[in-house]
């Protein structure tokens, strides 16, 4: 249950074949690049990975290959919370905790309605946790269908029981993460900021790293901050500066952006998406995505990111 490492934690995307069928040794390929790529987890099964798009047995069949192909070193957590009932919810947990995930990630908007208090969200998410096996926790601000910011109190009720180590946070507001992380002191729970713009300064208030879609273009850049936002802050204040920027990309045909980009990396990824149609990803959206990775390359050349 203290297996989750500090660090990047990419919200990792699944690779599709052209016939719309989950691309393993693609899979396979993407573990090693975010690996090299001084990555400190792998969040599966999550949003970027289309799990809404995914058949429960295709949701634990991609953990179950991630947990026996994951690079030594990185710990795993996933999710795959997309049910509504209770009864599903349970099942569907069972099955993903049973592969020997490092944590199972709940979203927060699936345990109460936009208009039902935190008491009701936090009633059902114990009530749940009873129901499954021993093993560590996650919540995630999932946008979708709605985004349920967990503010600071029910994130203490959380953390408090000692069996929720870790928080994708979506709020993109600096001040309220310094008041999370003040609210989970002491208790184990670790928040990584999933906002670009604002990682510098979650950083410096005590956050544990970032969890977010761009990790799925340049890790690397977010390892680095991550791990020298306090030792060289002038050239930290450049890196931030180039990945609040960059994140722009996270509104233009994000995944179908990431998969592009990857294939520039070299990654044999095709751009075929579940969540999205792939043919509205013109040329000049092509185009962006060749010039962001290429002033990638020139601020890790400049600044000497290695």
């Amino acid at each position: 249950m203290d297996n989750i490492r500090d660090g990047v934690y990419p919200t990792m995307i699944t690779p599709f074949t052209q016939d719309n069928k989950i691309d393993f040794s693609a899979v396979e390929r993407l573990l090693e690049w975010y690996a090299e790529r001084n990555v400190g987890g792998i969040f599966a099964v999550c949003q970027s990975s289309e799990m809404f798009f995914l058949s429960i047995d295709e949701r634990v069949s991609l953990v179950r290959f991630i947990r026996r192909n994951l690079p030594r070193g990185l710990s795993l957590i996933a999710s795959g919370h997309v049910a509504d009932t209770m009864a599903e919810q349970v099942s569907d947990a069972e099955k993903i905790v049973a592969e020997g995930i490092d944590a199972y990630v709940f979203l927060s908007n699936r345990f109460a309605r936009a208009d039902e208090s935190d008491s009701v969200m936090l009633e059902r998410i114990f009530e749940t946790v009873e129901r499954l096996p021993q093993t560590a926790f996650g919540i995630y601000e999932c946008p979708y269908p709605y985004k349920r910011v967990m503010q600071p109190q029910a994130l203490k009720e959380l953390a408090v029981t000692g069996k929720f180590k870790f928080l994708k946070d979506t709020c993109c507001d600096a001040a309220l993460i310094g008041q999370k992380l003040e609210a989970v002191k002491g208790t184990g729970l670790k928040i990584f900021n999933a906002n670009a713009a604002t990682l510098m300064e979650t950083l410096q208030y005590g956050c544990s790293g970032y969890s977010g879609v761009m990790a799925n273009f340049h890790p690397e850049v977010y390892a680095w901050l991550c791990a020298n936002f306090e030792k060289d802050r002038a050239k930290a204040r450049s890196v931030q500066d180039f990945a609040g920027f960059f994140s722009v990309a996270e509104c233009q045909m994000y995944p179908v952006n990431a998969k592009y980009y990857l294939g520039l990396e070299g990654l044999p990824i095709t751009t075929r998406c579940r969540c999205c149609d792939e043919s509205a990803f013109t040329k000049n959206r092509k185009l962006e995505i060749d010039q962001m990775h290429a002033l990638n390359a020139f601020l890790k050349e400049t600044l000497d990111l290695s």
